[in-house]
């Protein structure tokens, strides 16, 4: 599999390690790259060796049945930023998968255009497995979820 930026190969995923990687994708035009990040409108704020953060921005859509923001978009972006902070630790060759993830969660949030910020910061990684844990605040900086992860380390393809 070969992606593009601006006409140039990046070259093979396989050769590149999951932080070349992940930079590589996220400097692309988010219609190029399908997948959960570009459905729920996250925007990439941080991304470094074994930390991560993303935000977004809540919507009518992302609604539970009593009207405030559903959990799951909270699990999502904890998955998303402490799978990623562990991606960013991999050499290339590797990805991973979650195996276990605990979410908490704190308080409701407005499905009124509040700006959640995930971060994901790695707190082991070895041949493989390895551990996270994240946050979600809301734009007051208030605790609205937490969570760890397990990932297992694993040969792409």
């Amino acid at each position: 599999m070969t992606t593009t930026r601006a006409g140039d190969a990046i070259t093979d995923p396989t050769q590149m390690s999951g932080l070349e990687l992940l930079r590589a994708m996220n400097s692309l035009p988010h219609d190029q790259i399908p997948n959960i990040g570009r459905l729920l409108g996250m925007t990439v704020l941080e991304l470094e060796e074994g930390r991560v953060a993303i935000a977004v921005e809540t919507r009518p859509d992302f609604a539970n049945p009593l009207g405030t923001v559903h959990g799951g978009i909270c699990a999502t972006l904890l998955d998303s930023v402490m799978g990623t902070a562990v991606h960013t630790t991999l050499g290339p060759g590797l990805g991973y998968s979650t195996l276990e993830l605990k979410v908490n969660f704190i308080r409701t949030v407005a499905t009124d255009g509040q700006r959640l910020t995930a971060t994901g910061t790695t707190v082991h990684v070895g041949r493989r497995t390895a551990t996270a844990e994240g946050r979600v605040l809301d734009e007051r900086g208030k605790l609205v979820a937490h969570g760890t992860t397990t990932c297992i380390i694993q040969p792409l393809g």
